[in-house]
């Protein structure tokens, strides 16, 4: 038996750490870019095809980092980019691929298929035109043709939208936009054109929809951010009007609208949330002086001003002025007369002031709101029950189904009628609480906790994308959010 010395010992511990740096120095001389590259490369395309996306990637990399002339791993990881999502990062690599491989036909027409969705459209016609010319196969010949074809009606239909945005016609510019889009659907400056005639068109919730994906798909759009604090604004949503202003700030801290715009809405914000801790301390007074305040804050968005009588309202009934708490109260339901809190609220004060008739009738028009009602459902139905009724009457009542501006604004109404009842009755615990008779929509009826956070004076008519729920009269939204 040989002893080993103590030294040589802990040498043989090495011994498998060196064996793998020699294997990787001779990797390194003898042609890494082979074995390495094309390892990685193997290994990303299984990966790829097993679905697991970051470990393909991960390898990708590396086939690049060891080859950067290897074209087939930019290739490779494009595609990776491409079946996460990520166009943008796929864009570059596409250009790296056709710059080392002019002749790579499929690339050139991914690229081109890109920057088609990007609304790059002469790039994307180069692309096209340059397969046509370089001997592709009949499926890529056709597809380039088809493409070429389709940029071309883009191209066209891109010059009517900006005639008919710049003499006004918005409707027609929307029509002509929703095409674009449909095909376009990476173009932020189609989706802003497009939000700026929904915004002179009244249709918010639209416009909505199309800034927030702007502001994902342009880096930087402050103005995006911008203009969406000032929708939310206008719709007396002062919650998500600073989130979004807050948006603008992170980007540009010297942004001036934006900062301008963010010390009224933080005021405002300020106001309303100390009126409404003065009502959960049952202050009422105190809470009808600041909800005055609110008012002189912001006296020109109606939303605003119509929120704060209603909160106003039912401050004055709780402190049991009767007198100004029915005016108060009769001037929302003037504005608004299906406002079921100013209903509830002014039929209180009526029975403080024994006016008995007068408050049975507040009482029947808010009992005709009971969410069952609206929904035509009895008290025992089941969920899928009331998701059945809730999408056909949605269908029936969309707002998009009317033309007619008085009908239109009804339908609106009952929309919100109709999602509000939806969300209640298919919550367990909001629907135990209509049911032992208390509003789950009332901030009130929330104190003591539950995860339903309610902000008086926040809008959930996000939730209807696609259309504005409100018009441009007075309108009413309250909605739980989980």
């Amino acid at each position: 038996m040989v002893a080993i010395s103590p030294v040589a010992h802990k040498l043989l511990n090495y011994v498998p750490f060196l064996l793998v740096l020699i294997d990787l120095r001779y990797e390194g001389v003898n042609g890494g870019k082979d074995g390495g590259v094309e390892n990685h490369l193997e290994m990303g395309k299984k990966l790829l095809a097993a679905g697991q996306l970051a470990d393909a990637l991960s390898h990708f990399h590396a086939a690049v980092d060891g080859d950067p002339k290897n074209y087939m791993a930019y290739y490779r990881r494009a595609t990776v980019y491409l079946a996460m999502g990520k166009s943008k990062s796929a864009l570059p690599d596409l250009s790296k691929v056709i710059e080392l491989k002019p002749d790579f036909t499929s690339a050139r027409l991914q690229r081109g298929n890109l920057l088609l969705k990007h609304g790059k459209l002469d790039e994307a016609e180069s692309d096209f035109k340059k397969v046509l010319k370089s001997n592709p196969s009949s499926r890529e010949e056709q597809e380039a043709q088809s493409q070429l074809k389709k940029s071309d009606e883009i191209q066209r239909l891109v010059g009517q939208a900006q005639s008919d945005f710049n003499r006004k016609d918005y409707g027609s510019a929307v029509s002509h936009l929703d095409i674009i889009i449909d095909t376009c659907v990476w173009d932020a400056d189609s989706r802003e054109m497009r939000a700026e005639c929904f915004i002179q068109l009244g249709e918010m919730g639209k416009a909505i929809s199309d800034l927030k994906a702007a502001s994902k798909l342009k880096s930087d759009n402050t103005q995006a951010f911008y203009k969406l604090s000032t929708i939310y604004y206008n719709l007396g949503d002062h919650e998500m009007s600073l989130n979004e202003v807050r948006e603008c700030l992170k980007l540009d801290p010297d942004h001036k609208q934006c900062f301008s715009h963010y010390k009224q809405v933080k005021k405002l914000n300020k106001q309303i949330q100390a009126a409404e801790e003065l009502i959960q301390q049952q202050m009422y007074s105190d809470a009808v002086s600041k909800y005055e305040s609110v008012m002189k804050t912001e006296p020109n968005v109606p939303q605003f001003i119509l929120n704060a009588k209603e909160r106003m309202c039912h401050c004055l009934t709780k402190d049991q002025q009767t007198a100004k708490a029915i005016s108060v109260c009769s001037e929302i339901l003037k504005a608004d007369p299906h406002n079921v809190n100013a209903l509830k609220d002014r039929a209180e004060a009526y029975l403080q002031d024994d006016q008995y008739e007068e408050a049975i009738k507040d009482f029947e028009s808010a009992k005709e709101h009971n969410y069952y009602k609206i929904l035509g459902v009895k008290r025992t139905a089941q969920k899928k029950e009331i998701l059945k009724a809730y999408r056909k009457l949605a269908q029936q009542w969309h707002p998009d189904n009317f033309q007619d501006a008085e009908e239109k604004k009804k339908a609106e109404k009952k929309f919100i009628d109709i999602a509000q009842a939806k969300e209640v009755l298919t919550n367990p615990e909001m629907r135990s609480k209509f049911d032992q008779g208390e509003d789950p929509m009332d901030p009130e009826s929330q104190q003591g906790g539950g995860h339903h956070h309610h902000q008086h004076f926040h809008g959930g008519w996000e939730n209807f994308q696609g259309f504005n729920p409100f018009g441009s009269g007075p309108f009413n939204f309250k909605f739980n959010f989980n």
